[in-house]
């Protein structure tokens, strides 16, 4: 089971952990072709300080370098010019969904759907997606396209169905064939959705999470109860992928997150969609909301009888608690040095892609993280989390995945939302 102790989850715990400036290295040798981000103060996730006044030079859709804005370039080399933003990594959501749903009504084609969802995501930040479940077959083609200098949506992980069964050996037969399909990871549920339906048994988690290791594919769970995310820990899972909700973490369970290096990922967002519809909720008047929201799915949440239904849902004061609750497991692991991945579940129903993202910031931040926490959160931290080794933090060789921002991220949480432009693979998608 890997761990996660690098200096970027360190800095989790520490507010202002790399806040100072430094400057850039000089210049490098710049070959044709490369393309330099000029002007910028440069945040590269990595727990260095941020650095003014810099320029990222960038060659086939990757970082080459970043040195010193006065540096010389040779003539030809393509200049944007960035001067007064901030430059940050993209956002990395270690739980989202890309199923198509959000993608124009008119564009029938499975995959063209899917790739609407994440160039929707995209539009926000968020640069890379772990859909836990959902995403169509079509999805895998998709992911085995992606590395190219000329990508122009988010990046795809695939987690294939979601495993659910009592049996054991349906369990493992699920979970190998995903495997078979060629998952990047597993997804089991351990829910009883406040008790509505029965949850998955011992013995069908063990045999998956066996299939799984066997087959050296990291898992992910679904979990409400602190007692089932023990439990998956010890069974060996590799993520936790929502809050503990029922109660306060006990200091055992932390210590058991700890001991095992095991990511968490809070997904506080996803409470919030659970009450919020029961009157029209204010955030549909956000400009940045409004920029690629779903006129479709904004008109059908605004429905006055569904608006009823969700105001008189019974199971709507019982997830707002469970959203308080989140908040404070929340802090306190923070302050205990558990590693957290950013993540959302966005994109079912009522779940905006890319704008939940910054919801969920807001809320992060309501929880007592720094502006800096939030950021690692979504990005050199969930990279590590999820095991993956070229986006995360803006250093060379890694994908020049990054937003632009026309404030100071580190000074407030609001900056992230000020987002001026997003670059994947070097390329701007809001120009």
């Amino acid at each position: 089971m890997h761990r996660v102790t690098t200096i970027a989850t360190m800095c989790l715990l520490i507010t202002g952990c790399g806040s100072e400036t430094q400057e850039p290295a000089p210049a490098a040798a710049v070959a044709p072709g490369t393309v330099a981000f000029t002007g910028a103060t440069i945040w590269d996730g990595s727990g260095s300080a941020a650095q003014p006044g810099a320029t990222m030079l960038v060659r086939d859709g990757r970082i080459v370098g970043i040195v010193d804005s006065r540096a010389a370039l040779p003539s030809g080399t393509e200049i944007v010019d960035l001067a007064g933003a901030w430059v940050v990594p993209g956002f990395i959501n270690a739980h989202g969904h890309a199923s198509g749903r959000w993608a124009d009504e008119g564009v029938e084609d499975i995959a063209a759907r899917v790739e609407g969802d994440l160039a929707l995501y995209a539009h926000y930040g968020v640069t890379t997606v772990l859909s836990l479940g959902g995403a169509p077959t079509e999805s895998f083609a998709i992911r085995g396209d992606q590395d190219s200098a000329s990508l122009d949506r988010a990046r795809l992980l695939l987690a294939g169905e979601v495993v659910f069964s009592q049996d054991p050996a349906e369990a493992a037969a699920m979970t190998k064939a995903n495997i078979d399909a060629g998952v990047d990871w597993i997804k089991l549920r351990v829910d009883d959705n406040l008790g509505s339906i029965e949850k998955m048994s011992r013995d069908a988690l063990a045999a998956a999470v066996n299939a799984a290791e066997a087959a050296d594919i990291p898992v992910a769970t679904h979990i409400f109860y602190m007692d089932d995310a023990a439990m998956m820990l010890e069974l060996g899972t590799n993520l936790i992928a929502h809050s503990v909700r029922d109660r306060q973490v006990t200091d055992d369970f932390i210590q058991t997150l700890l001991d095992s290096g095991v990511c968490y990922v809070p997904t506080l967002v996803r409470e919030v969609s659970t009450f919020v519809y029961g009157e029209r909720p204010a955030f549909f008047d956000d400009p940045l909301f409004l920029e690629a929201a779903k006129q479709s799915e904004i008109d059908r949440l605004s429905d006055p009888e569904f608006m009823q239904r969700m105001a008189e849902s019974p199971t709507a004061p019982v997830y707002r608690q469970a959203l308080k609750q989140a908040q404070e497991n929340l802090r306190i692991l923070v302050e205990a040095g558990v590693p957290i991945a950013f993540g959302t579940d966005s994109g079912p129903p009522g779940r905006f892609p890319g704008f939940f993202e910054h919801m969920e910031f807001d809320l992060m931040s309501e929880s007592g993280l720094t502006p800096e926490q939030i950021l690692f959160s979504a990005t050199s931290v969930a990279a590590q989390c999820l095991e993956l080794d070229d986006v995360g933090t803006l250093q060379p060789g890694n994908w020049a995945d990054f937003v632009v921002l026309s404030d100071n991220p580190l000074a407030s949480v609001d900056a992230l939302h000020a987002v001026r432009d997003v670059y994947v693979a070097g390329n701007s998608l809001r120009k």
